[in-house]
């Protein structure tokens, strides 16, 4: 299995331990005001990165290139900080609403990348690393 497709499995299931644990505490308090934070840290982090990681496990030609660990570093760096900065917020913290705004713009920037990625030929980065037989 390529080397991003790991890496999106296991930040995937980081993600999905932090999304239950928003959900377990919110249960145990009582208080569900970080709704969103938990749902975002499932759908972004868990299934949208698991998504992410099965793709590129079944195309391995595209997985080599730059531009998908490049997708991998912004994309996770978005929702890493969109994560706890909108848990804050919900939580009454308004003074991190430009970071969430930030951070949205930047996980939504990756998720554009990856469409690069999938509307990309993959004869493309074959062709260029086969070097000429002349």
């Amino acid at each position: 299995m390529p080397r991003i497709a790991n890496l999106y499995f296991r930040t995937a299931i980081v993600f999905l331990i932090l999304g239950i644990s928003i959900g377990l505490h919110m249960s145990i308090t009582g208080n569900h005001a970080a709704t969103g934070a938990h749902a975002h840290a499932n759908l972004l982090g868990w299934v949208t990165m698991a998504i992410f990681g099965g793709y590129h496990a079944l195309n391995p030609q595209k997985a080599a290139r730059r531009l998908a660990v490049i997708q991998y570093a912004v994309y996770t760096f978005g929702v890493a900080v969109l994560i706890p900065s909108l848990y804050l917020m919900l939580s009454g913290n308004t003074a991190v609403e430009p970071i969430v705004a930030v951070s949205s713009l930047i996980a939504f920037a990756g998720v554009l990348l990856f469409a690069v990625i999938i509307f990309s030929s993959s004869e493309a980065s074959v062709s260029a690393r086969v070097a000429p037989t002349h």
